[in-house]
């Protein structure tokens, strides 16, 4: 792999980045990724999950400073074109608002004629999204009480993220 500069951000018509406060469809982000080079599609979806540390949690609420969030996306993807030259499609959208247990907070989808790119693109994305967008969530717990996870969190431990 090679190391990720700074690469310059040049969007492609091909690709596309979303901050919304609609559901997410994986069905909608895959055709989106999808292209006759394509020989693999990864989609990475990340869910509202019902505990943290044990500690039970009703609901997440998202918040996101859009115009910086979106940069971050574009740099990812001009990274991974940079990284995984054969790439085909980059797809990045993040829900912000209140979600229940079980919605989709993120799906980044990655095509590219091989798997073992896709893979790697994918994991690559959402790793440096997790780490440098600023998107935050605010945890709701079973008791009534609320609190926004630490920016710092991912950098901390993978078990926050």
């Amino acid at each position: 792999m090679k190391t990720p500069l700074v690469v310059p951000v040049k969007t492609r018509s091909e690709d596309s980045f979303g901050i919304t406060l609609a559901p997410l469809s994986v069905e909608e982000i895959y055709t989106k990724a999808d292209d006759p080079a394509n020989g693999a599609v990864v989609i990475m979806s990340g869910m509202v999950r019902n505990q943290t540390d044990g500690q039970p949690v009703i609901a997440l609420e998202y918040q996101a400073y859009d115009p910086m969030a979106l940069q971050v996306f574009y740099q990812v993807a001009a990274d991974i074109r940079y990284q995984w030259t054969d790439v085909k499609r980059v797809v990045i959208y993040h829900r912000v608002g209140r979600l229940q247990i079980g919605e989709i907070s993120i799906l980044v989808a990655v095509g590219c004629p091989h798997r073992g790119e896709a893979f790697a693109a994918c994991q690559y994305a959402i790793d440096t999204i997790k780490h440098n967008a600023p998107i935050w969530k605010k945890e709701h717990w079973q008791d009534g009480s609320s609190s926004w996870v630490s920016i710092g969190a991912c950098e901390v431990t993978e078990a926050n993220c």
